[in-house]
């Protein structure tokens, strides 16, 4: 049986398994991005189960995210220097022994650990999935192999709350939470037999030395930077989280010093610096910044929206969230199969402009429906959407890739990588933070819509009528809940309602009813300050979108255009791994048929 798309044939220099292998790469993504959303929804149970306070399960999360962000730059380098094939098994290695380790462990500091590790081991992992991709296939053909990665990174990130919820409602064995983390373990056996079985060895076809001096000053610098950002809102954002931020600054620039320094003395520089003379991957930066903090953004925002605010169990609220990953399906596929080939650059306008449509639809819903919204009222908008989304999504790794050469992928892959978790810490902490400012915001005058059926139901209980002060404290409470940070400590607002509750319940002839009044009233408030919070934070979504629609305009025309505007070069000479000249975007030279050590070198048995 062909591994090859029909109308496909491979050139010389394409790896005969590179679709099973891309299935392998594309394995080690998913697992990531399941382990970058679950921890979220299995975090009650791990609380009740190990302890712990709340910054503790905070680190949860923030753990993982961190370790990942900064070792992706490095994790990259380490594969141009020794293998990316070998790094990606020591990876996925790495990555399912602790996730074994995080469902085995029996304290929380011995779980954030190993969260630790699996984010260490995912950034040295990941990086090597794209330069991977690069080495196997030819460049008529890596549109189609990226395109698969927008499709399944969004599916993933969206299906990995409701797998979450599913697992620990399930309670498989009495694992509870301890299975989101188990689940790891066989995929991770499976993409280490495929990677084996499937996947190329390849590595910079210059002899290379990590540059520790550099690898030093960049993590240094993404700790100065993302730390805030993971923690900032949970911290109260004290002035010394902006005074890291800042300091990450100077730091990159010394950084950027020393990386063109190595490079005129002949070294190996950790980041190559001509990467961002390039007009696709630079200008790939800056809408990857933004679209990433938009999506990432959205989906944060919006689940904790549909748990905290509409109080949806952890399923229900992943489940409504199934229309977007039907979107994106739709969106990614018409754009790999048809319109990329033929409209380009415009088919990632057009995506930006549906995402922000569809945004902007589902803050309408909202405004009409209130409070009250159901499920079935949300889902058109959101799948308009996932639509957006996955036409931006599938063309966006061939734009950023597609003028890098092999030698320079592993570095490409870790800065585009870095450069994409940034993207989504920077869209969770700023939406993040104005979503709950917004609702917080809001508590006052939700409050004040509740006083006509808290004075209704108030009077029903057999008491006199509630005084005016009654609905100011379920405000104050609803305020003070959400800009608090610790959920081990009672606001005083919460306080003062508590005490006016009991003193209206001993003067009722239904101290219950009574009781169940303040607190419909109090859930009543709280659902209406986060509705009309999400109204307007998905406005600013729509904004950042219309943004990311201009930065576009970065972007060439084609993702093959920088590459035919080069000068002619002969077929068979040292063209390898390089974009042939084109009169068009499908017309493309066939690679030169002799391997170098950049690329895979073909055997009888397909097998590196």
């Amino acid at each position: 049986m062909s591994l090859n798309p029909p109308g496909s044939a491979p050139g010389p220099g394409a790896y005969p398994l590179r679709w099973m292998a891309l299935g392998v790469v594309l394995l080690a993504e998913i697992m990531d991005l399941l382990d970058s959303t679950i921890v979220g929804i299995a975090a009650p149970s791990i609380r009740a189960d190990l302890g712990g306070g709340s910054t503790a399960v905070q680190w949860l999360a923030a753990g993982y995210t961190l370790a990942f962000a900064v070792g992706l730059i490095t994790g990259g380098r380490l594969g141009d220097i020794h293998g990316r094939k070998r790094m990606l098994l020591v990876g996925l290695a790495g990555f399912t022994l602790s996730s074994a380790l995080c469902g085995v462990s029996d304290s929380i500091e011995l779980l954030i650990a190993a969260r630790i590790l699996q984010g260490l081991f995912a950034a040295l992992t990941i990086p090597q999935s794209y330069a991977i991709v690069v080495s196997m296939f030819e460049p008529r053909e890596r549109g189609k192999a990226f395109g698969a990665f927008g499709p399944v990174m969004a599916l993933a990130s969206v299906g990995g709350p409701v797998l979450a919820g599913t697992l620990v409602d399930s309670d498989i064995a009495g694992s509870e939470w301890r299975s989101v983390f188990f689940i790891n373990v066989p995929l991770g056996i499976l993409a280490l037999l495929g990677a084996v079985r499937y996947v190329p060895e390849s590595r910079a076809a210059e002899r290379t030395r990590l540059d520790l001096v550099g690898m030093l000053l960049v993590s240094a610098a993404g700790v100065l930077l993302i730390y805030p950002l993971v923690q900032g809102r949970e911290a109260g954002w004290p002035g010394w989280m902006f005074g890291c931020m800042a300091a990450s600054l100077p730091l990159l620039a010394v950084f950027w010093w020393w990386e063109k320094r190595v490079t005129r003395t002949g070294g190996t520089p950790l980041v190559v610096v001509g990467l961002l003379g390039k007009r696709a991957f630079s200008g790939s930066l800056v809408v990857g910044i933004l679209f990433f903090a938009a999506m990432n953004g959205l989906l944060l925002v919006f689940g904790l929206f549909l748990q905290s605010g509409l109080g949806w169990s952890p399923t229900r609220a992943g489940l409504e969230i199934a229309p977007i990953a039907l979107g994106v399906a739709v969106g990614a596929v018409a754009a790999g199969a048809a319109l990329v080939p033929r409209f380009g650059r415009r088919v990632m306008h057009a995506g930006a402009a549906v995402m922000a449509v569809g945004v902007a639809v589902v803050s309408l819903t909202l405004h009409g429906a209130g409070a009250d919204v159901g499920g079935w009222q949300l889902s058109p908008g959101l799948l308009i959407t996932g639509v957006g989304m996955g036409l931006v999504l599938s063309p966006f790794f061939d734009f950023a890739l597609a003028s890098v050469e092999e030698r320079e992928t592993g570095s490409a892959s870790g800065v585009l990588n870095a450069n994409q978790q940034l993207g989504a810490t920077i869209g969770v902490a700023v939406l993040g933070t104005l979503f709950f400012a917004l609702a917080a915001g809001q508590a006052g005058p939700a409050a004040d819509s509740a006083r006509p059926q808290l004075r209704e139901d108030v009077v029903a209980a057999g008491a006199p009528a509630p005084p005016a002060a009654l609905a100011d404290h379920i405000g104050r409470c609803t305020r003070d809940l959400v800009r608090a940070t610790d959920p081990d400590t009672t606001p005083a607002g919460c306080r003062r309602l508590t005490a006016a509750a009991e003193k209206g319940a001993a003067s009722a002839a239904k101290p219950a009813a009574y009781g169940a009044a303040v607190e419909r009233a109090g859930d009543r408030v709280r659902e209406v300050a986060f509705t009309k919070a999400m109204e307007w934070v998905l406005w600013a979504i729509a904004g950042l979108l219309v943004l990311v629609g201009a930065v576009v305009f970065l972007l060439p025309r084609t993702p093959r255009e920088e590459a035919a505007e080069e000068p002619a070069e002969d077929a068979v000479g040292d063209a390898v791994g390089d974009l042939a000249p084109a009169a068009s975007r499908h017309a493309v030279t066939q690679q030169a048929s002799r391997p170098t050590s950049d690329s895979y070198a073909p055997t009888a048995t397909g097998r590196d």
